[in-house]
């Protein structure tokens, strides 16, 4: 039987896709009572530097002090294991666990194993433009025999529009518009979409988008409740 962990969340990245994790582990953590959920500690530091505007050079801000400096803080209040609900935070993802020490699931790696599992060949990506920048899906993918497609610029820029002036300032995309974006990798032979940043995962949460769309935060929920020694529902 798997030891039972206490959960870190290094989140704020941003607050309403951290608010929308803590929402997954509780929904789909098999309890029957309060005591049967999981213990977790949550760090919300919103104020961190931007992670996309750091990768592409348009701030000398780097957030990883602060996930540094946060990560040590979830060990030191009793995390056994830490998740990252932001996938563009994954490019410091190495240097922070050789900084802290601590053990921390990979997002990235968890939703590509997820697709490799459901015979993926070829996936969309749909992130952000730090994300697409670095290869980060690509890298990972590339362990499975995955091949990685994305956005032409035109598109990409649209997306980000989407991830920071509509969903980052708590405002309703146009979904139609979004699943239009998205047919352009499926019509290029994507066998699914991964939805590579978490506030993308607030746009499946309003309105599914349906199989054909992988969402990488509910990945990560499941894959931490697993870890955590607690069934997933």
């Amino acid at each position: 039987m798997t030891k039972v962990k206490t959960l870190g969340v290094l989140g704020g990245l941003g607050p309403m896709s951290s608010a929308y994790f803590y929402e997954l582990l509780t929904a789909h953590t098999k309890a029957s009572c309060d005591q049967e959920h999981m213990d977790i500690v949550i760090s919300s530091r919103a104020t961190t530097p931007d992670r996309t505007g750091y990768i592409l050079g348009k701030t000398d801000k780097s957030p990883i002090f602060d996930m540094i400096r946060d990560t040590k803080k979830l060990i030191d209040f009793g995390a056994d294991l830490v998740v990252i609900p932001c996938n563009t935070a994954h490019y410091f993802y190495d240097e922070l666990a050789e900084k802290t020490n601590a053990p921390i699931l990979n997002i990235i790696e968890e939703t590509v194993r997820f697709a490799s599992q459901k015979g993926a060949k070829k996936l969309g990506i749909l992130a952000t433009s730090g994300t697409i920048h670095t290869n980060t899906y690509q890298k990972y993918s590339k362990k499975f025999g995955i091949e990685c497609i994305v956005l032409e610029d035109e598109l990409q820029n649209e997306l980000m529009e989407m991830i920071y002036s509509t969903v980052k300032s708590g405002k309703s995309v146009d979904t139609k518009r979004f699943l239009e974006i998205g047919d352009t990798l499926l019509s290029k032979g994507a066998d699914f979409n991964i939805l590579g940043c978490t506030e993308l995962s607030l746009i499946d949460k309003a309105c599914p988008l349906g199989e054909k769309y992988i969402d990488s935060l509910k990945v990560l929920a499941k894959a931490a409740i697993e870890a955590c020694g607690k069934e997933y529902i």
